[in-house]
């Protein structure tokens, strides 16, 4: 069906481009609708400054491509893009020019030469399997102290004067502050006229520093995630809520021979030895301590995995990780970065195909309505009917506001799961096991359509939770007209 509709879009547009001069700027904007149709999904990262979006964006893609110290370029927003090779390119007072790729310590340096609010785009372009399926939009953080750069952020992901460039936000958060409520409810509002991202993830960030860096700090990201999953103020703000660190994740996917065999000598201390010289950053790395292992390394691992990183390779190295690929391994399963990833494809992923098409349909439309000697009556009309089967954008974005509704709590669950928030098969759907035939998943959905339209015959039902029932429904009915 995605790629039906991937088909049915391309002929569209290239039926608007055959009705165009090839030379004007309409050509262009036709042409640049036909790319987006072989682009990856758009994923912003966001979130207040130190929340940790260039470190998680670098484990995501399993590089240090993002930088993480307070330079111009996390001044500006930037575009990370799928390439065969690496290429930066920048453009600035509205020349473009390509940036060298400079990687010292084999962490990318970028070097803008030019002030960052001079900046209209920067783009790297890099190998990487993350980067095949999503663009991923790395923004500045927000803060009350530097407005001009939230603002930025803000021209992406809310902007005043047309649609949100990004598919879906994932949203960083250290804590519940005021600032992540307002700028939440300002991508809320905007997504409920059609012009924002079509869902927020959020994410608890640096998961290991939750208590201090301390032993029990995975433990607590856990337990205040769950915390803010239901925290009145975020209701209907964001489709999941999970910990990550990603911290632990980069260094689960950059471990180096050397800092195995580091760690490895800490680990074969006594426990009691090790968990004093851990107290501070400052005395584990003192030149003068009388540890296995030297004052300039402990100063490389402190900097590279913070004192909870490792605490937590050395107790893994202790569990009986003997090798390097079997530690780097336990430290992104432990790091949350998979649920990430797997919450991202469940949710958006296994949308691609069809978030592409609507995005280059959109596009299209408003080249038409500029420009409508492009197209014939007929032409407009196909690409209007098409974009008005909204139901895959309801159901994405009445999983971000499950929790506003007054459903059970089992209710909810199974409205979640219909909604496509566990997978967008008939069976996940459904609650069926994987091999269950089109003539089960038909019977199980009829049953279901009426448990949903019952749930609507309550004339006290509020509007959120009635929309959320219909919806039900209406994927209950298309699993039934797909399956008839």
């Amino acid at each position: 069906m995605a790629g039906r509709e991937l088909g049915v879009a391309r002929r569209l547009i290239r039926a608007a481009r055959r009705e165009v001069d090839p030379r004007s700027k309409w050509a262009g904007e036709l042409a640049a609708c036909e790319n987006r149709l072989d682009e990856p999904m758009r994923v912003a990262l966001a979130g207040t400054l130190k929340s940790g979006k260039s470190t998680l964006l670098n484990a995501l893609i399993g590089e240090e491509i993002a930088p993480t110290d307070a330079t111009e370029c996390t001044r500006v927003v930037t575009w990370f893009r799928r390439s065969a090779a690496p290429r930066i390119d920048l453009v600035a007072r509205g020349e473009r020019r390509r940036l060298p790729v400079l990687r010292p310590g084999g962490r990318l340096t970028l070097d803008l030469g030019v002030p960052a609010d001079s900046v209209e785009r920067l783009t790297v372009c890099w190998p990487s399997s993350l980067l095949d399926d999503y663009t991923v939009i790395d923004t500045p953080g927000t803060s009350s102290n530097s407005r001009d750069v939230s603002e930025r952020t803000l021209a992406l992901l809310a902007p005043e004067d047309g649609p949100c460039e990004a598919d879906a936000v994932v949203y960083l958060m250290r804590d519940l502050r005021d600032t992540d409520v307002q700028l939440l409810q300002r991508i809320q509002r905007q997504m409920t006229t059609g012009g924002g991202p079509l869902g927020v993830v959020g994410v608890l960030s640096r998961a290991d520093e939750i208590d201090g860096g301390r032993g029990e700090s995975l433990a607590s990201a856990h337990r205040l995630s769950a915390a803010l999953a239901e925290a009145p103020e975020l209701r209907g703000l964001h489709q999941s809520f999970i910990p990550v660190s990603g911290l632990l994740a980069l260094r689960g996917q950059t471990l180096r021979g050397t800092e195995f065999l580091a760690l490895r000598a800490l680990a074969a201390m006594g426990p009691g030895a090790l968990d004093t010289a851990l107290i501070s950053a400052a005395r584990f790395a003192a030149p003068e301590n009388d540890l296995p292992v030297s004052a300039a390394d402990r100063h490389h691992l402190v900097e590279a995995f913070g004192l909870f990183g490792i605490r937590m390779a050395v107790t893994m190295i202790r569990n009986g990780c003997g090798d390097a690929p079997a530690l780097s391994r336990e430290l992104v399963r432990h790091s949350g970065l998979d649920e990430l990833r797997r919450t991202l494809n469940i949710q958006f992923g296994q949308r691609n195909e069809q978030l592409r098409a609507h995005a280059a349909l959109s596009m299209l439309a408003r080249v038409l309505s500029r420009h409508p000697t492009a197209a014939t009556p007929e032409l407009s009309n196909h690409v209007a009917r098409l974009l008005a089967d909204t139901h895959m954008f309801t159901e994405l974005r009445l999983l971000s506001s499950i929790r506003a509704t007054r459903l059970s709590e089992d209710d909810r669950a199974r409205a979640t799961r219909v909604l496509g928030g566990t997978g967008t098969g008939a069976q996940q759907r459904l609650a069926l096991p994987a091999d269950a035939s089109m003539a089960e998943c038909r019977a199980v959905a009829l049953r279901a359509i009426d448990y949903w339209r019952g749930r609507l015959d309550n004339p006290l039902l509020d509007p959120v939770t009635a929309t959320t029932c219909r919806a039900a429904a209406r994927s209950c009915e298309a699993i039934v007209a797909t399956n008839g």
